[in-house]
């Protein structure tokens, strides 16, 4: 004789029940395991409070984009000839250090920060320094080599030249002699003879850079430049040049590169251009409100040149009396304090001048 379960009389009934409660007790771990594979676990030095704020300042405002779970394949995606990054390949463009490296905080902050030129990844000033951090720390769950493995040391990058006719002479020859033209042409422009069929890692077609464009993807400073050149482009068809080229050689090429772009494309640096147009109307679409951050014992110093203010006002200061980029292209050089935080007005802006 079997005790009645819950009304249940029939001892099948019963062996019935207790086969759907195990059954749903698995499915509850394989979602539960399957979180934890999404999210890559807690990486090194991440505070559990950080995390979740991190996700739901990603899932409110990068998510449409890059995706709930990182890989690029957001709603919005399919707008962007740009693919917004898929943070699980661990292939980082914009590193401060070596190719194949994971990059810094640093250099994930940084990008949150002032953007990628040109692309959708528009500034995320919006956003304050702490709730990007957060972002920062939670993007990395996306990738268990963060668990794993440290990033290597940054390249060292030396004291900007002055920029001198001949620096800018002999950067042109060193970039016609390391090739540079095959991709981006014999003026900068993009349409050398083998771009027509670069491709990235993943088999997809992409473009070089035209050089004669503002902004640029890396930043806009010439150690934004000497920093792509000499660590490469991950996952893309630009190399890393720390071995072929001298650090003299390298701020050589520089100098001419930053010769390139015409006076007119200096105003760019003030306003929004090209896809970052579409990323700008996405965001303000789909942008969620964030709910209030729980307080901490004590506030967060900010870690990022250990800046004091909001990056806003900063930039809105060193921008004063750069009416639309006229001139700047003469001052620009060497001051990498007014180009590091005129970037950040350029959300608030959105204008044309």
């Amino acid at each position: 004789m079997h005790r009645p379960v819950m009304g249940v009389t029939d001892p099948k009934g019963l062996r019935g029940i207790l086969h759907g409660l195990i059954f749903g007790l698995l499915l509850a771990l394989v979602w539960l395991g399957g979180l934890g594979a999404d999210s890559g676990g807690l990486p090194t030095g991440a505070a559990r409070s950080d995390l979740d704020r991190g996700r739901e300042v990603y899932e409110a405002n990068c998510g449409i984009c890059h995706g709930v779970r990182g890989d690029g394949n957001g709603m919005a995606a399919h707008h962007f000839r740009t693919r917004p990054q898929n943070f699980r390949t661990g292939r980082f463009k914009f590193r401060s250090t070596p190719s194949g490296s994971l990059p810094l905080d640093e250099d994930l902050f940084r990008t949150i920060t002032q953007g990628i030129g040109r692309t959708g990844m528009i500034p995320q000033v919006h956003l304050d320094e702490e709730d990007r951090w957060a972002v920062v720390s939670y993007i990395k769950t996306f990738l268990p080599r963060f668990q794993t493995e440290q990033p290597r040391s940054p390249i060292l990058i030396p004291p900007t030249p002055n920029k001198t006719p001949e620096l800018v002479a002999r950067g042109r020859q060193l970039y016609v002699d390391a090739g540079c033209g095959d991709c981006h042409g014999e003026g900068g422009r993009g349409d050398g003879p083998s771009a027509a069929g670069l491709k990235d890692e993943w088999g997809n077609p992409i473009l070089p850079s035209d050089l004669t464009r503002l902004p640029r993807k890396s930043g806009p400073t010439p150690p934004d430049l000497y920093r792509s050149i000499v660590t490469g482009l991950d996952g893309t068809p630009m190399p890393s040049y720390a071995g072929a080229l001298t650090p003299e050689e390298i701020w050589a090429v520089v100098a001419y590169l930053y010769a390139l772009p015409p006076e007119t494309e200096w105003a760019n640096l003030e306003t929004l251009v090209e896809e970052e147009l579409i990323g700008f109307r996405v965001e303000k679409i789909h942008r969620q409100p964030l709910p209030p951050r729980t307080p901490k014992s004590s506030p967060t110093e900010p870690r990022w040149g250990k800046a004091s203010g909001s990056l806003k006002k900063r930039g809105e200061s060193m921008a004063e009396g750069q009416a639309c980029g006229r001139g700047m292209d003469k001052q620009a050089w060497g001051n990498v304090t007014l180009l590091t935080h005129v970037v950040v007005i350029r959300l608030t802006q959105a204008r044309a001048c």
